[in-house]
C-alpha cells in the first residue's frame, strides 16, 4: 500500500496541501473563489504544523497498522479496507471524538458544524492524493514503503519521514 511521506527539509509551510485538500472536498466548486463562500467551509484533511525549523510538517492520517482509533470508536464508524486504509463511514460517526483522543498523532479532526470527525482517505480513487500533487516543493511524496526499502527510490533515510522512516514499512502494513 502506498503511503504519504514527508520530506521535512522541503516543506516551507505554504499550506498548498491544505488548500488543495479542502478544494477537493468542496461540495459546490473546486475553485477557491466559490469554495470560500460555502457554508460550512470545506475542510482539509491535512494540516501543516509548525516545525522547529523555518518550515512546517504536514500531518494527515498515517493509516496505522495497529490503529487505536478502530477499537476506540463505539459506533464502528472507522474501518480498514482491503488495501489497508483506515476509512470513515460518515453516516455512522456520532461525534464522540474518541478517535481524536486515542490517535497517537492527533490526526482526526472534529468537524463541529456536523458533529462528525474528518480524516484523510488518501483521495481514494485518484492516482495520488491532492495534497501530494499540489505541493510545489515536493515535500509530500506518495510512495510504496517496499520501493524505498529496496532502494528503488533514492532518498536519504534521515530526511524522509513517514512518521519514522525505519518504522514506515511496519506502520503502513495492512
Amino acid at each position: 500500500m502506498k503511503s504519504i511521506f514527508v520530506n521535512v527539509e522541503r516543506c516551507v509551510a505554504c499550506k498548498s496541501c491544505e488548500i488543495a485538500c479542502a478544494l477537493n472536498r468542496s461540495s459546490l466548486s473546486k475553485r477557491l473563489p466559490e469554495a470560500i463562500s460555502e457554508t460550512p467551509l470545506p475542510l482539509s484533511r491535512v494540516r501543516v504544523e509548525d516545525a522547529d525549523t523555518d518550515g512546517g510538517f504536514p500531518v494527515q492520517c498515517r493509516h496505522c497498522a495497529d490503529a487505536p482509533c478502530l477499537d476506540a470508536c463505539p459506533a464502528k464508524a472507522l474501518y480498514r479496507d482491503a488495501t489497508g486504509l483506515v476509512l470513515l463511514r460518515d453516516e455512522r460517526c456520532i461525534g464522540c471524538w474518541m478517535c481524536v483522543m486515542v490517535c497517537p498523532f492527533g490526526v482526526p479532526q472534529p468537524f463541529r458544524h456536523y458533529r462528525k470527525m474528518i480524516k484523510c482517505d488518501q483521495c481514494i480513487g485518484m492516482d495520488a492524493p491532492f495534497c501530494v500533487e499540489s505541493c510545489p516543493t515536493h515535500a509530500l511524496l506518495f510512495l510504496d514503503p517496499d520501493e524505498i526499502a529496496r532502494g528503488a527510490v533514492k532518498l536519504q533515510r534521515g530526511r524522509l519521514t513517514g512518521l519514522d522512516f525505519v518504522a514506515a514499512k511496519t506502520l503502513c502494513k495492512p
